[in-house]
């Protein structure tokens, strides 16, 4: 079935919308919104019946709804040169009013792959033997279905296959493959930051799923899951949802067992084909079995000198047959034969399995076959090679050769000892090179480790214990060494990506029964770098409050309790919100940063103290804090100090109304700053460079200076997007919004404003979202349209008072006035503008005071010629404290006010004088809106005149 509806086709089918033949590229939600209103063209579909056709089974707001509307609106070009699609029907639902015709097309065309490039896959292999019919015929499937899964005994090549699949599929998906490891982790709950790491998604909120699930929707992508078995109630969650949310997603996993998931196609993997009898076969038919062919090549690999005669391949088919065809296994033995030889690995091989086989195979045999080989290569070592082995369990994913010897070391096993014996157990493939992380690495296969920890634990718990508190030593010793080193994040990143997985371990182990309190809370605060690195703000602040609550008098008033409190400061500001916890917390910090006279910190302190207060609509306290900084900087003595401080009291100055002060000390941050660097960013929690780059911006605009403010404002976006650091991005298009907004630049402020509602709803910005609905209505009511924007300015305001974030109260109860002046509801605008003025008045955020008393006299204007004289006293008012500010797009505006109050009471002299005094100070800006309503109204002042 084909719908088409003007210029558009739409094919419900292949889900896929096209305009004039070419395919449109339109959300999930968006499609799933069109096509629901053409099933029905001319009647209104309720909102509720469209949120529950759109995200069946999820609890979504009307936002949500409003957000994927507007958003199908702009795809279809509603309301362009007449085009008329979607019609709103308040309060109730929408209608789809264009003329809709349904075709059945003979054929439909699909659309054809975009180029695309090999995401986060490992090095693909360099030849898989004996797969070559999974490969093909795998590959072609799992680009019409959504979730497939490779499922096999530990040990027979799920992963190997997975990888060659992904990378010969790969041209199919436009948006990438990516690989997900899923061996390293423990804990199911950081399956989604895992998810969002190789996607390469930051994730700064509460909920990593949604952030993952918004960036995904509408994306052709491979997502591949490696290793689900240890986690597969929560993998099996997490699938379902991504085949909801993203249907253009396709999922390759791989698992020891299904996952049991509505529409999952399985694959069970078997070991490779081998001879069940040899004898009598030629060499050319045992070479013909990938399971010999596989033997050889490994066995090769390690003695380029191996020759395989006809004898010889009867053997290698013979040990082929014993290890049951698993791949492993048959590449642990063929190892061996490089330091045994052929003949004396085949002995040991038989005479080994011939002791355990009988009885046990006809359980479960190809994992009694894993075990037997393990067991195996285990009794192959010497008694301080065993020793070493078991204790490399202890690692969780890679890990260096010094962390290898700072764990096995000790009076058993001496430092020269575990070097000989490190050597020894790469060279029989127990510990494999990983070569995936910053320098050389090693790690132990998953089910090898599993192995080794099995026999380390029946050594006795004092034997893991030492070894795990080892462990958990030298990772609290290298992340402290980085800290003090204090390296450019840009570089931690990899690094700490790289030790993650031990990091975690080391953390379970040091909280648990049998750790030691003291080292886990000096561990997690070292930690905690790693975490704001990595945007894992939520396991942060997780580790954060564990930690807390075990510190005792030795953590009491330390740095450790001062990196501690900073880091579960701003991990909850921005996880959880602006709560009283957080402002406990970095008082916490900076009163134990002074004690310590630790400048450095209490600046960054100061800095989140600052915003945080500004948040809170606490403009007094927050100047306060940058007063601090000032001083704090003047001790420390250098230009990054003086421009981190600079910046707060130019913001404070800024938002207290102060224009000439705020450009001062805006300009001298920018001087003294160094350039913007994600890793800046990331340590002080926001880009100070930024915040002044684009406070600036609206101080140029307020001082007069309009082409300079839209300039600025520009860069400032442009340079926050350069960061990869969502926070940052989204205060920037916030203030820069407000710039178009002044210089009535109605497009650009449009396009700014889809930009940050995408942007805060893909990363589950609670409190953007909520401003989100704001935004919109303040443009509709600056565009005239008040009916359905005061529904969403007070709907905005309820959610951020709720989420203590007031910083746009002012902003969005200006518009809320103007559009209830708009709608005639003068005596409602006054009271809650004046609220508003009281307000402002009492919390330090003067510099929109001038913009309160014009919406309040323009209220008083409206009501009738009893209240011109409050009007005017309101607006002369307005005209000093611009005046006073500095802030002369303010003047202006109140000016021209002024000047229609005064023409209308036969003041026209008056009112000519004022407006072209004001008017002629003015050098640039003249294609804005206010300088041609000024100009204008100079015509008629003057034409009465």
């Amino acid at each position: 079935m084909q719908i088409t509806f003007g210029p558009f086709s739409l094919i419900p089918g292949e889900r896929l919308l096209k305009k004039d033949g070419v395919a449109v590229e339109i959300g999930g939600r968006s499609l799933e919104l069109l096509m629901v209103l053409v099933e029905q063209p001319g009647r209104v579909v309720l909102k509720h019946e469209l949120l529950k056709r759109v995200w069946p089974g999820v609890v979504v707001e009307e936002g949500s709804l409003r957000f994927h509307m507007a958003s199908l609106r702009k795809i279809l070009g509603d309301g362009e040169d007449g085009a008329r699609y979607i019609a709103t029907q308040t309060g109730v639902g929408y209608a789809f009013v264009a003329p809709v015709v349904k075709v059945s097309p003979s054929h439909t065309p699909r659309r054809s792959a975009a180029p695309t490039t090999v995401g986060s896959l490992p090095v693909r292999p360099a030849r898989v033997i004996g797969r070559k019919h999974e490969i093909e015929t795998l590959s072609d499937r799992i680009t019409g279905t959504q979730l497939f899964t490779i499922v096999g005994p530990a040990g027979v090549g799920k992963t190997t296959l997975a990888v060659e699949i992904a990378h010969a599929s790969s041209s199919h998906f436009a948006d990438g493959t990516s690989f997900v490891d899923l061996a390293t982790l423990q804990d199911p709950a950081l399956i989604p930051s895992a998810i969002a790491g190789v996607l390469g998604i930051p994730v700064q909120g509460a909920d990593p799923l949604t952030v993952i699930l918004n960036h995904i929707r509408s994306r052709q992508l491979l997502l591949v899951l490696d290793n689900c078995e240890h986690l597969i109630e929560a993998v099996a969650n997490i699938v379902e949802q991504i085949k909801d949310a993203a249907p253009k997603t396709s999922i390759l996993a791989t698992s020891r067992e299904t996952l049991r998931v509505r529409g999952e196609h399985v694959h069970w993997l078997n070991p490779l084909d081998y001879p069940g009898d040899a004898t009598g076969m030629s060499l050319d038919e045992l070479l013909s079995y990938p399971a010999v062919e596989l033997f050889i090549e490994r066995a090769s690999a390690g003695n380029s000198a191996l020759t395989v005669d006809s004898e010889a391949a009867r053997m290698i088919a013979d040990m082929c047959r014993r290890l049951d065809g698993m791949a492993l296994p048959i590449e642990l033995t063929a190892g061996r034969v490089a330091t045994h030889g052929l003949r004396a690995t085949s002995k040991l091989l038989g005479e080994w399995f011939s002791l355990g086989w009988t009885g046990r195979r006809t359980a479960v045999p190809r994992q009694q076959t894993l075990q037997a080989t393990l067991d195996w290569s285990y009794d192959l070592l010497s008694e301080s090679q065993r020793r070493t082995f078991e204790r490399l369990s202890v690692f969780l994913g890679p890990f260096t050769f010094d962390a290898a010897l700072h764990v096995v070391s000790d009076d058993l096993v001496t430092t020269e000892t575990a070097v000989a014996c490190l050597d020894e157990l790469t060279a029989k493939s127990l510990i494999v090179p990983d070569r995936s992380g910053d320098g050389s690495s090693y790690r132990l296969l998953e089910m090898t480790r599993a192995y080794a920890k099995k026999l380390l634990l029946a050594r006795g718990s004092d034997e893991h214990q030492a070894v795990a508190r080892r462990h958990a030593d030298f990772f609290t010793e290298v992340l402290d060494a980085i800290h003090l080193a204090d390296m450019n994040l840009e570089q931690e990143a990899p690094l700490f990506s790289h030790m993650l997985g031990n990091i975690r371990s080391a953390l379970e182990w040091s909280f648990g029964p049998e750790g030691d309190a003291l080292l886990a809370v000096r561990l997690a605060a070292v930690s905690t770098r790693a975490f704001n690195a990595l945007s894992l703000l939520v396991e942060c602040r997780t580790w954060c409050e564990r930690a807390l609550r075990q510190l005792d008098e030795r953590h009491v008033g330390t740095v450790t309790e001062l990196e501690l409190q900073t880091a579960h400061g701003l991990s909850m500001m921005f996880t959880r919100g602006n709560t009283e916890a957080v402002d406990a917390a970095l008082r916490r910090a900076l009163e134990i940063a002074t004690a310590l006279d630790d400048h450095w910190s209490r600046l960054r302190l100061l800095g989140r103290l600052h915003i945080f207060h500004e948040r809170i609509g606490d403009f007094e306290s927050a100047r306060a804090w940058a007063e601090t900084a000032i001083r704090v900087a003047d001790v420390i003595g250098e230009p990054e100090a003086t421009a981190i401080a600079a910046s707060l009291a130019g913001i404070s100055h800024h938002l207290a109304g102060d224009q000439t002060r705020a450009r001062r000390d805006l300009e001298l941050s920018l001087r003294r700053s160094l350039p913007s660097l994600r890793g800046r960013t990331i340590c002080y929690g926001f880009d100070h460079r930024n915040r002044s780059t684009i406070a600036l911006a609206r101080t140029l605009w307020l001082q007069g200076y309009a082409d300079q403010a839209k300039r600025v404002a520009e860069q400032a976006v442009q340079e926050a997007s350069g960061l990869d650091h969502p926070i940052t991005h989204c205060i920037a298009l916030i203030w820069s919004h407000s710039v178009h907004l002044w210089r009535g630049d109605l497009p650009h402020a449009q396009a700014g404003l889809e930009t940050f509602s995408n942007y805060a709803e893909v990363n589950a910005f609670g409190p953007y979202i909520a401003a989100s609905d704001g935004f919109r209505g303040q443009l509709s009511i600056q565009r005239g349209e008040p009916d359905n924007a005061l529904d969403l300015i007070e709907d905005s305001l309820t959610r951020l008072h709720a989420a203590r974030y007031d910083l746009l109260t002012s902003t969005f109860e200006i518009a809320r006035a103007e559009g209830l002046i708009l709608l005639g509801r003068y005596q409602e605008a006054i009271e809650r503008v004046s609220a508003t003025i009281e307000r402002c008045r009492a919390n330090g955020e003067l510099y929109q005071l001038p913009e309160l008393l014009r919406a309040k006299a323009n209220a008083l204007r409206c009501i009738g010629p009893d209240h011109a004289d409050e009007a005017e006293r309101d607006l002369q008012e307005a005209l000093e404290c611009s005046r006073n500010q500095g802030a002369r797009g303010w003047e202006l505006r109140a000016a021209m006010d002024l000047a229609r109050l005064w023409k209308d009471r036969d003041r026209v002299a008056d009112a000519t004088g004022l407006l072209r005094s004001v008017r002629e100070s003015f050098t640039e800006g003249f294609d804005t809106e206010d300088l041609r309503a000024a100009d204008r109204l100079l015509q008629t002042l003057s034409a009465r005149h």
